[in-house]
């Protein structure tokens, strides 16, 4: 009888272990799909964000080529009536010439910014294991590539000391930087709206900030990053990329971003001029 009872209780923790550990395995799956949820609806928003540039940028060359053609057809007119001088048909050749030259740089620095970027990028992905990238983010977006990193993986709770978890990470992101010497490198951090107490933190604002320079100070000692390309800053609770009223929506603003913008000065400066018409 005695025999029966331990057998019975015997089956009765297997089954229980049996239980605890397939809910476990439950809450696991539960969790990863929320995440995949919201790096899906993440993806389709900066999908949604990149295929607006793309149009606009289209729509800027669209005009500026129209601004070319009424120009060559102002120049043939002006040779076929001879209503022009010499001077006045000088200055529509040069700002043909202007035209055409703007438009060639758009399109060739343009190219040469997304394939700098697209090569970077894939380096980084190939690099990180498929854990890392459930808590790693990587975007592409108007020339500049944006990590973002869940402060699960980077910090403890309400902490700025890098954790053991993250360092074998941050020296893949680390060697990416080192490679690609053009690029400065801003650290962003960012938390969620939920008030911070700590003796030796007053709020978000300071939370974020010493995150940021925890992880710049990081690559700094340990990874021989050059700290004059580094910039930390912190944006507190101020820069959600989700709602804070969801525990989901409050990890996904808990975060610390590795900004990595190439050195296309000239780029920047004909995006914000257009020749003389």
């Amino acid at each position: 009888m005695k025999k029966i009872i331990l057998a019975t209780l015997a089956g009765a923790m297997i089954i229980g272990m049996t239980s605890c550990s397939s809910n476990k395995k439950l809450l696991e799956c539960q969790e990863e799909y929320k995440t995949l949820q919201g790096n899906f609806q993440v993806s389709k928003e900066d999908l949604a964000a990149a295929n607006a540039r793309i149009a606009g940028l289209e729509g800027q060359l669209k005009v500026q080529q129209k601004a070319n053609e009424d120009l060559q057809r102002s120049l043939e007119q002006s040779l076929s009536t001879g209503s022009q001088s010499n001077v006045n048909i000088a200055k529509l050749v040069d700002q043909i010439n202007e035209s055409n030259q703007y438009i060639r740089h758009l399109t060739e620095l343009k190219s040469k910014s997304d394939s700098l970027n697209l090569i970077l990028t894939n380096n980084l992905t190939r690099s990180l294991s498929r854990e890392e990238l459930k808590d790693i983010d990587v975007q592409v977006l108007k020339g500049v590539v944006y990590i973002s990193l869940s402060d699960n993986m980077l910090f403890k709770t309400g902490s700025y000391e890098i954790s053991n978890r993250a360092q074998e990470t941050l020296g893949k992101i680390a060697k990416i930087i080192t490679d690609y010497k053009d690029y400065d490198v801003l650290v962003e951090g960012n938390t969620d709206t939920v008030p911070i107490k700590k003796e030796n933190i007053r709020n978000n604002w300071d939370l974020s900030c010493l995150r940021a320079s925890s992880v710049v100070q990081y690559l700094q000692n340990n990874f021989g990053v050059d700290p004059k390309r580094l910039t930390a800053g912190g944006r507190g609770e101020y820069n959600p990329i989700a709602d804070n009223d969801s525990d989901l929506g409050r990890q996904r603003n808990r975060r610390t971003q590795i900004i990595i913008t190439p050195k296309l000065d000239e780029f920047m400066e004909l995006i914000g001029q257009t020749p003389e018409n």
